[in-house]
């Protein structure tokens, strides 16, 4: 009777292990899936766990914010400001990426996600915005060079590009139906 009760011991600990190593897998998965480049560049920074465990508290926090799609003439009206940031580019470039900047934090702010830290804003929106949280990174870094000086119109160029995917993707808000 003890080895009967042995092998069921040694079966219900595999079928748990399995059981666990799956449910493991498919969060991985469904991360991995979801935040897409924001996965691997936290993958690469730390380990696949710890990057997952972020994502999750990440989650988490997010959700529990008042995130809020922007009313009709709200969105007309960043869209008009983004459209004069835009021609401001051909006459001054460095001034049009640092107003592209300020009008990003500020849709952000209008629909409920807190600024200030750039990198909790960068964190936060990726919960929403994953596959172009990596632009807004890059826009910023810019802007910061733009700001001593060292960036190129190039630069400048693409850093205005960056900043309009994410600002679509906050006027577009597809994500409200959470």
């Amino acid at each position: 009777m003890s080895t009967t009760v042995a092998v069921i011991v040694v079966v219900a600990l595999i079928v748990i292990g399995l059981a666990v190593w799956y449910v493991n897998r498919q969060r991985s998965l469904q991360l991995r899936t979801h935040f897409g480049p924001e996965y691997d560049r936290l993958a690469r920074s730390s380990s696949p766990r710890a990057a997952e465990a972020t994502l999750v508290e990440r989650t988490h926090r997010v959700h529990k914010l008042p995130i809020r799609p922007l009313r009709p003439d709200e969105r007309e009206n960043y869209a008009t400001r983004w459209r004069a940031c835009q021609a401001r580019f051909v006459d001054d470039p460095g001034g049009a990426v640092l107003e592209a900047d300020t009008l990003v934090a500020e849709v952000m702010r209008a629909r409920g996600y807190p600024v200030g830290d750039f990198e909790r804003q960068a964190a936060d929106v990726s919960v929403d915005h994953p596959r172009v949280v990596a632009n807004y990174r890059t826009a910023h870094e810019i802007a910061i060079r733009q700001q001593g000086g060292r960036a190129g119109t190039e630069d400048l160029r693409n850093a205005v590009i960056h900043y309009r995917a994410l600002f679509d993707d906050l006027l577009d808000a597809k994500e409200d139906t959470r």
